[in-house]
């Protein structure tokens, strides 16, 4: 019945701790883009790919216990913490959730910056165009992130090496 809450569960007992709500949501977009069962709808939006059904989701686990949201401020902005609760875990042991091949997948990006998860997401976004119009996108559309060419090779390989971890049945 809460399927979809119990898979994000299951993503924050991997990553143990996820700051910031942008890391979030593209860590989120990125492993359903590697075909990892999760079904929030996404928008692009100003940080790349969004999604308030996901927004919503997390929301709805704070309140029901499940996950605890530390808001702090840093450099003058505010950050948000997010941390699997002792209820989380219980809830998490009613589900019999086959997501064993997405643990290495969330360790993996939740040790990225959430700026090249933003490049990342956004270049899955645009995934079925060909990959040079993907690149004049990012640049486009990322305009102000200034990501340099580096940066954009690196995320493509950052992609094809999730890729062939990431062997979801």
């Amino acid at each position: 019945m809460l399927e979809h809450h119990a898979r994000l569960v299951a993503l924050f007992d991997y990553a143990r701790e996820v700051v910031g709500r942008k890391k979030l949501q593209k860590m989120v977009y990125i492993a359903k883009k590697l075909n990892f069962p999760f079904g929030e709808k996404y928008q692009f939006h100003f940080y790349g790919p969004y999604s308030e059904e996901l927004t919503l989701r997390v929301e709805e686990l704070c309140n029901l216990g499940f996950i605890e949201e530390t808001r702090e401020k840093v450099s003058g902005y505010y950050q948000y913490r997010y941390t699997l609760t002792g209820e989380g875990e219980q809830f998490l042991k009613h589900y019999d959730l086959d997501l064993e091949p997405l643990k290495g997948c969330v360790t993996s990006m939740n040790e990225q910056p959430s700026r090249i998860l933003e490049l990342i997401s956004t270049i899955l976004y645009f995934d079925h165009l060909p990959k040079e119009e993907v690149v004049e996108k990012v640049q486009v559309v990322k305009q102000k992130q200034k990501y340099t060419e580096e940066e954009i090779e690196e995320a493509f390989r950052y992609i094809e090496d999730l890729k062939s971890q990431t062997v979801v049945s």
